[in-house]
């Protein structure tokens, strides 16, 4: 079975190449990007979320990653106990907005 699956696949993909679908796609000629992360994560999940990133409309969760991260990183170089109180307070706020948007996403998704 996973033969005549094999053929079909290989059929359709000269198909496609003898109509020059293959032809100037986004990312021709480099190499592919680093997508060592999903390795332990559910394949279907993963090729969601890159649909959507190439979309454009990545679930806000992962913009709010980016803060969190950026604030932690700044957390650290702050030496003032005014900056550092005032620094975790928004670390504090980003991780319940993060976590709040993965859970709405994962019910979603369920």
């Amino acid at each position: 079975m996973f033969g005549a699956l094999g053929k079909l696949v290989e059929r359709q993909i000269k198909k496609a190449q003898a109509e020059g679908q293959l032809q100037g796609l986004d990312g021709e000629g480099q190499p592919l990007p680093d997508r060592s992360s999903e390795a332990m994560s559910d394949p279907a999940i993963a090729a969601g979320h890159r649909i959507m990133a190439q979309a454009g409309v990545l679930p806000e969760e992962f913009d709010i990653k980016k803060q969190l991260d950026a604030e932690r990183q700044n957390y650290s170089a702050l030496t003032d106990p005014a900056d550092r109180k005032a620094a975790m307070a928004r670390i504090a706020d980003l991780e319940m907005r993060y976590n709040m948007a993965r859970d709405a996403r994962r019910a979603f998704m369920r």
